[in-house]
């Protein structure tokens, strides 16, 4: 038996190798020059010695697909079974490449099949061939598909046409649909179908707890298979006579919804699961004209391309996930009766694809996701870098090999937190500077500009932090005065005098670093939460003024961090807390990611619940304001170290580890 196949180092290309290798024979396989490498290397994992796997230098753009005339004349009449598979598989992919290989590739190989007198073509199409036919497609329907004007649905309809129309050699076609990765080992070679939402599912398990139900499309059902069904169904239907001119739908008779997909790999991904699905029959109601003119206009179309870029998803993903059309396989079925070739249901092997992904394909694996990367050539400042949060920061970012302006009032411990970040490696300015002061700041704004000409990443972490019940600050105003003065006014302070720069040399990134108490809305942080509120809703409206200027807002919801600012509260020695250590790494995080915000997954969750069911939300943090009591130093109206009378009750203990990380 003699073979030849295009596109065999593709995805369903080696894994067909993979099933012909275990029949007499040779494998003729077309290939440009450059991937001569990597077919020898798929020979070897199947055990295939170079006479029965032999590279044909060819290309798609080339008449007879750039087959040499030597090499036609020696496979003349000796071709058994051609298998087209060279396309782009790419629903992302330039429309123009998109027609040249699946279009012109195609009427090129039927010219080749043509020139050696093949004795079978095997063209391997799509179910996309039906583009978004309303109702069930059959496998002899082609002229009945509808809603082409996607260039992968158009280009792989017009080449499937090709071969029913101009093929002089006896043919068969195969519709694959959405082909996942391997059921047995999770491989895949490139992102399709489900896994376009594998980076979405990472980040909301990275933001909420696994328990935590979101809202989200049911969708329609996506017809999704495993590459080894695909592999064995062709390998099985090619061999099987008298099934010449016939179509075969290698898919799934029972796929299920796109949102019951996506909760299977997010289970598989440990991220929450949509617990609230919107039917999609919902969208049915808005006629197509006004959908379709709705996405004509520029403000929609740069919502729709903010939304795609920041979920990494690309538009034509929801095309697939809504598209109408089911398909029938009675045939396949048929021709696969009597053997265990059969669609495994995608919960069996969800667990194993993600893992592939997570291992070989998520994207984060091929960035610079290095600190010392991201602060290269960087001039970073940080306030409050005398000692906790903002002096471990700096040490990180030393090491790293970053240049770090250090910002706070002691000159003595600042000179300590310079000695730190240059024996690990980086360089380290002092400013010393109370940004409580209008002018002390103003000094401090003028001097960084006229020694270092600007500020490249500011990290606003100097704060103060009082914990006291308001039946207590009646008449202490000054407690919400001076919150303010340093948690929002001294990091304004510092953000309009740096900002201009940043703006006019296109790159700025300011990081504040916030609290889960705004979040929350914890009692007796009224003064010390409001300040941080603020702050938070300046960044959130300046940063839509700013990102055009390639500057960007990172606000950091830190849990409870174990510094001097919490000493006074007694009770805090026994909560579980976070390290400085820890806290430090989240900002070097912010530096490398810029994202919009950093939260735990429990502060995410109170948001939430603050939306949904605030009543709810006042009584769980009402219980935690009687579970506390205020420190004696609140109690005096001091700031003395407090005594064992602040401890909390062992109620109020099992409080706090279950709500870890609030401040109470």
């Amino acid at each position: 038996m003699t073979y030849f196949i295009t596109g065999g180092t593709g995805f369903i290309g080696r894994n067909l190798i993979e099933r012909l290798a275990r029949r007499p024979g040779t494998i003729h396989c077309l290939v440009r020059a450059e991937s001569v490498g990597k077919l020898a290397a798929i020979g070897r994992r199947y055990g295939l010695q170079e006479d029965r796997l032999i590279p044909v230098i060819g290309d798609l753009t080339l008449p007879n697909l750039g087959v040499d005339a030597a090499t036609i004349e020696g496979l003349a009449g000796q071709v058994d079974h051609l298998f087209h598979l060279a396309a782009v598989y790419d629903i992302t992919a330039d429309p123009e490449r998109q027609r040249i290989a699946n279009v012109d590739g195609t009427r090129r190989m039927l010219d080749l099949a043509e020139a050696i007198q093949a004795g079978t073509v095997h063209h391997i199409s799509s179910i996309a061939a039906a583009g978004t036919y309303r109702g069930t497609f059959t496998e002899d329907m082609l002229e009945e598909a509808t809603g082409l004007s996607d260039p992968y649905y158009r280009t792989k309809h017009e080449s499937e046409k090709l071969v029913r129309s101009d093929c002089t050699r006896p043919w068969r076609i195969y519709r694959p649909g959405i082909v996942l990765g391997d059921s047995r080992t999770g491989e895949m070679d490139k992102v399709d179908g489900p896994a376009y939402a594998f980076g979405l599912l990472k980040r909301l398990r990275h933001s909420l707890p696994g328990w935590f139900p979101l809202i989200g499309i049911e969708g329609r059902r996506p017809n999704l298979v495993p590459v080894d069904f695909v592999a064995d169904a062709l390998d099985h239907i090619a061999h099987t006579p008298d099934r010449d001119g016939q179509t075969f739908h290698l898919t799934d008779p029972n796929p299920q919804t796109a949102g019951r997909v996506l909760n299977t790999f997010a289970k598989a991904a440990g991220a929450p699961r949509f617990g609230i699905r919107i039917d999609p029959g919902v969208f049915d109601l808005v006629p197509n004209t006004v959908t379709l003119g709705l996405m004509a206009l520029a403000p929609v179309r740069r919502i729709v391309q903010a939304i795609t870029d920041s979920t990494g998803i690309p538009r034509q993903f929801f095309t697939y996930v809504s598209n109408p059309t089911t398909f029938d396989s009675t045939n396949t079925q048929a021709a696969l009766e009597g053997t265990d070739i059969d669609v495994p249901a995608v919960y069996s092997y969800a667990d194993k694809v993600w893992d592939y992904w997570a291992r070989n394909l998520d994207p984060a694996l091929f960035e610079d996701r290095s600190l010392a990367g991201a602060v290269a050539d960087k001039r970073i400042m940080i306030t409050g870098a005398s000692s906790g949060i903002g002096r471990a920061a700096a040490q990180q970012i030393g090491a790293a090999g970053g240049t770090v302006l250090l910002v706070a009032r002691s000159t003595e411990n600042l000179e300590a937190t310079k000695a730190d970040v240059e024996a690990a490696g980086g360089t380290a300015f002092v400013h010393p500077c109370d940004l409580t002061d209008d002018d002390d700041v103003a000094r401090l704004v003028e001097e960084v500009l006229s020694t270092h000409g600007g500020v490249d990443i500011l990290v606003n972490n100097a704060g103060r932090s009082i914990r006291r019940g308001l039946a207590m600050s009646y008449d202490r105003l000054h407690d919400f005065q001076r919150t303010m003065q340093l948690n929002y006014f001294g990091a304004l302070r510092l953000i309009l005098g740096f900002l201009p720069g940043m703006r006019e040399r296109q790159f700025g990134h300011i990081i504040n670093v916030s609290s889960i108490g705004v979040q929350t809305n914890v009692p007796r942080f009224s003064a010390y939460v409001a300040s941080k509120s603020a702050l938070d809703a300046f960044s959130r409206c300046a940063g839509t003024e700013i990102i055009d200027d390639n500057c960007h807002v990172t606000t950091i919801y830190m849990p409870l961090v174990r510094t001097e600012m919490i000493t006074p509260t007694k009770m805090y020695d026994a909560f579980p807390a976070s390290t400085p250590e820890t806290a430090g790494g989240l900002i070097c995080r912010a530096i490398i990611d810029r994202p919009k915000r950093i939260a735990t997954g429990l502060g995410n969750a109170a948001q939430v619940g603050q939306a949904l069911a605030p009543k709810l939300m006042d009584a769980i943090l009402n219980t935690g304001y009687h579970l506390f009591p205020d420190s004696r130093a609140a109690r005096n109206g001091s700031s003395e170290v407090a005594t064992d009378e602040d401890e909390a009750s062992s109620e109020g203990l099992a409080f706090a580890h279950l709500l870890r990380g609030i401040h109470w």
